[in-house]
């Protein structure tokens, strides 16, 4: 439940002091009581009207047209821009009945309804239109979007404040962070906009969104910065302004603009249970799409930067498996080979604290590395072995296609004891060193090597951890296992040392991560 607060227009009286006192009567037969003023007009505009004005002529609208091939999953719209079907012109046929996306029954009568629209022979290639919208940063002619309008666009056309539509160009798009850039060919100078900064924009600030809701063009809404920071699972990258001034479909990619009319953010993602806006929409920060643009108008594609090592938050179970004093910075949990952290000697269970000497939180890391240029050395700040070291690194180029974890389903918690495994104690799980039959009923590749779980007890202290049936435990406390007696060495080893958890370092399928686990007493 959210709770009103007193704006500055409600102003404390004044007490004490020497000025004369004047009776409420006399006060009132001075003068007509007048409402409180607000101490800034910028704090609450009485209207908008004067920076929709001047805004207006750098946002355009954006209709593309894609070729579908039947039983595509193009076919269904992405949920970010207004789509539909040319279809049959006179609109003769029948609707499709509406089935659950994928199933069966929808494909079924999708490629049914195109036999019937091609009269009767081979199912014909549908085209898909799609709206979305844009703003003008150069009066040449060039236009910021999202990726998502435009990616699979066969055609784009860019339409004008004053209706005047243009055919666009394509000239650069960055999937990471949902940016595009496009060149349109216009006859005069464009209005344009600029971008603000972000960084400035405080929770509660009043933000003013332009674009092209539902297709219906040059539609502005006002609202305020409800908050920042924004990680909602879309990329490495998420550090999203969220707002509740209202955006719809077809708002994606166009302009989120403070009072003084500058860009600071770019509307990409609303949340909504019904399609439509409730209040919760998300922008890309304009500091974040500053540098991209530049890069895809220079190079038409964004080089970043790329240490090579896989990270997890440190929560405080892990900081005390560690002895850090507090729960801060980024744990190393894999080290890709040949990559920068292996030649700065980076180590898996080494905790990042600072980079440059700026603290490191592990959720912002990856933009933070994005950031440096390639070829630049940095000093990281390593915590390892209950010890700080400073460590030089190389900044090298981001990958074009990473290695991506696998997306197998891993094996679920089993029941029951199984043959030639040790129970270890009072951590309820029972392990086992790989033997070809395990290695083939888990589908452990040739090259693993360390301790396997066989079974998890329900009420054991892993029953609620990253811990499953199937996984590999490679390390304990940065110490690598292979058999169960260093596994159970090393656990009986943190005992001693009065350690709250140990951690493990588990493979699970293609990936690695730690693992606090509570010893007791």
């Amino acid at each position: 439940m959210l709770a009103k607060a007193a704006g500055p227009g409600i102003i404390p009286a004044e007490a004490g002091g020497d000025s004369p006192q004047v009776s409420l009567a006399a006060s009132n037969a001075l003068k007509p009581t007048e409402p409180p003023q607000p101490a800034s007009s910028a704090y609450m505009p009485r209207s908008f009207a004067d920076i929709a004005d001047k805004l207006l002529p750098a946002v355009v609208n954006i209709s593309t047209t894609e070729t579908v091939q039947p039983g595509s999953n193009s076919d269904e719209d992405d949920g970010n821009g207004e789509g539909g079907d040319e279809g049959d012109p006179n609109n003769t046929m029948p609707e499709m009945p509406k089935f659950p996306p994928g199933s069966p029954f929808e494909k079924f009568f999708h490629d049914f309804m195109n036999r019937q629209r091609n009269g009767g022979g081979a199912p014909a290639p549908r085209r898909m239109q799609a709206l979305g919208s844009g703003f003008i940063i150069d009066p040449s002619g060039i236009v910021v979007t999202n990726n998502h309008v435009v990616r699979h666009a066969d055609q784009i056309t860019v339409t004008l404040q004053d209706n005047t539509a243009l055919t666009a160009k394509l000239i650069g798009h960055d999937d990471r962070t949902d940016l595009a850039i496009l060149k349109i060919e216009p006859k005069t100078k464009l209005a344009a906009v600029a971008f603000g900064n972000s960084d400035t924009a405080r929770i509660g600030d009043w933000v003013v969104a332009i674009g092209n809701p539902f297709g219906l063009a040059g539609s502005v809404t006002a609202g305020i910065v409800s908050s920042r920071g924004r990680n909602i699972e879309q990329g490495p990258y998420d550090d999203f302004i969220q707002t509740d001034a209202p955006i719809n479909k077809g708002n994606s990619g166009g302009p989120l603009f403070n009072l003084k009319g500058e860009v600071i953010g770019i509307n990409t993602a609303i949340f909504s249970p019904s399609g439509g806006s409730i209040g919760i929409g998300f922008a890309i920060p304009s500091n974040e799409a500053r540098a991209i643009v530049e890069q895809l108008r220079k190079n038409g594609k964004v080089l970043r930067g790329w240490i090579g090592v896989r990270i997890q938050p440190v929560n405080q179970d892990i900081a005390d498996s560690l002895g850090l004093p507090s729960a801060q910075g980024a744990l190393v949990a894999g080290v890709e080979p040949k990559g920068p952290a292996e030649k700065a000697h980076l180590q898996s269970g080494d905790v990042l604290l600072t980079l440059d000497g700026k603290p490191i939180e592990a959720r912002f890391l990856p933009r933070m590395v994005a950031d440096v240029p390639v070829g630049r050395v940095i000093k990281l700040g390593v915590w390892r072995q209950g010890k700080k070291l400073t460590l030089p690194l190389t900044i090298a180029a981001l990958p074009e296609e990473p290695a991506q974890a696998s997306s197998a389903q891993q094996p679920k918690k089993e029941k029951g004891h199984k043959p030639n495994s040790t129970n270890i104690g009072a951590l309820g799980f029972f392990v086992s060193e790989i033997t070809p039959p395990l290695r083939q009923k888990f589908s452990l590749p040739d090259s693993a090597k360390g301790v396997v779980v066989t079974q998890i007890g329900e009420n054991s202290p892993v029953a609620d951890r990253d811990l499953r049936v199937g996984d590999v435990i490679l390390q304990v406390q940065q110490d690598k296992v292979t058999t169960v007696t260093e596994l159970s060495h090393a656990i009986e080893q943190a005992k001693k040392q009065n350690r709250k958890f140990v951690l493990l370092l588990v493979q699970s399928g293609d990936s690695t991560h730690w693992v606090p686990v509570p010893l007791g007493k």
